[in-house]
């Protein structure tokens, strides 16, 4: 991708935004992959790139999150490539996975070596519950964050329904439940498009 795809568009008037660097695209993921803590990595991706930033809005991050989870990997490595190709192609793209990666790395290799000596600790199983209860927090409330904004109709929270129905308690992989229901509610958009045309033809 040339750079001149990776910026965006200004509006009439408005001077053309300055590109976005390789090293402020590895400063941002160093931050966010530093900072995050388990699920509630996609929060701060929000915090981080679109309200911070603004390298993406609300729309677009939505579109990279479910690109990101019908793919293999982590959702934030995932969302770290596309974002840094959608900014500055494949150098973007190295310097956002190196930045995200590179903090987890080394705080995982020490806090293995911790939690293999002092891991059955009651103090320990503590702390851990309570990050893990933080980052549930994290996700719903990025969740009602963005629900608000990209749910087109009250349609839509009928496709959340069955989303989480198929997943948890039909125990279906989340590619193939995101697929099904993807091409569900595509239809079911399509269909009710081509209505709507009709009567006001």
């Amino acid at each position: 991708m040339s750079e001149a795809n990776t910026l965006s568009v200004a509006a009439p008037g408005e001077p053309a935004p300055a590109p976005v660097s390789i090293l402020e695209i590895f400063r941002e993921f160093l931050l966010i992959g530093g900072t995050s803590f388990g699920g509630g990595v996609v929060a701060y991706l929000r915090s981080g790139l679109v309200a911070k930033r603004g390298w993406v809005n609300d729309t677009e991050f939505v579109e990279l999150l479910s690109i990101s989870q019908s793919l293999p990997g982590l959702n934030a490595t995932n969302m770290a490539i596309l974002v840094g190709q959608r900014l500055r192609g494949a150098a973007g793209a190295a310097a956002a996975i190196c930045g995200v990666c590179l903090p987890g790395a080394l705080i995982m290799y020490f806090a293995g070596l911790v939690y293999r000596e002092h891991g059955s600790r009651p103090l320990a199983t503590a702390m851990l519950k309570a990050v893990a209860a933080a980052a549930i927090g994290l996700v719903l409330a990025t969740a009602a964050q963005l629900g608000q904004k990209s749910l087109a109709d009250r349609y839509d929270l009928i496709f959340i329904v069955i989303t989480v129905l198929a997943v948890n308690r039909l125990h279906q992989s989340v590619p193939r439940v995101l697929i099904a229901v993807g091409i569900l509610a595509t239809c079911w958009h399509h269909l009710r498009r081509k209505g709507r045309e009709g009567v006001t033809a």
